[in-house]
């Protein structure tokens, strides 16, 4: 046997099989379908939705439709997310259609702002739900950059931010209903602090990868 044989078979003695990889898009729905979840839940505990919230939601299809994009919006920045935390499986197109789902739906209040979608009303004021916001999105954030840091994002600060930005979008997307409606408010009290959140991943992780492991797993 030659030395390069001898070689390979001594890096190969130890090795052991291991089991197929794991769906991405299946982990990414989950951990959604949790977060939602636990943001209602909590949520609802803090302080019930608005009264009127889901009677508006039935009988104004522009709510409706302001509401069902948003959730769209939401789910694709998860899975793009997610996909960005194996190489090769995110692509730029899928960014591309997150991004303009994401727009397409903040419009939506910037244009609220002269045209509201509802009559901007005080009813179900939350005193603060920009600090519920930053609450409710946390834990979901830290779960997923736990489930991404087993993974191998080639860009880990940018991974973090769009699992931020996930996070950050679905109590931006509960207080919707269980906050008051008036577009200012939303965007300012709702939207922003979500921003906020993706920003602070990018950020956190950025640091961790410049002077630590970050999101990047140790190999051997």
């Amino acid at each position: 046997m030659s030395k390069h044989d001898a070689f390979i078979d001594a890096l190969s003695s130890d090795l052991a099989p291991t089991g197929p990889p794991r769906n991405i898009s299946r982990v990414a729905l989950v951990w959604l379908v949790l977060s939602a979840a636990y943001v209602m839940v909590v949520g609802y505990l803090l302080g019930p939705i608005r009264p009127d919230a889901l009677t508006q939601f039935l009988n104004e299809p522009r709510f409706a439709l302001e509401s069902l994009l948003g959730a769209l919006a939401i789910a694709m920045a998860a899975l793009c997310a997610f996909r960005a935390a194996i190489p090769g499986a995110h692509s730029k197109r899928l960014l591309v259609i997150t991004s303009v789902l994401m727009l397409l739906w903040i419009a939506h209040y910037a244009v609220g702002i002269i045209s509201p979608t509802l009559a901007p009303s005080m009813l179900g004021k939350r005193e603060h739900c920009s600090w519920e916001t930053w609450f409710y999105a946390t834990p979901p954030a830290i779960a997923a950059l736990i489930l991404v840091r087993g993974l191998y994002p080639l860009q880990p600060a940018r991974t973090a931010a769009g699992i931020g930005l996930a996070a950050g979008m679905i109590p931006a997307l509960y207080m919707q209903f269980a906050c008051m409606y008036e577009a200012n408010h939303i965007l300012e009290f709702h939207i922003l602090p979500g921003i906020v959140v993706a920003a602070l991943c990018f950020a956190v992780v950025a640091c961790w990868t410049t002077w630590g492991s970050g999101l990047r797993p140790n190999r051997k």
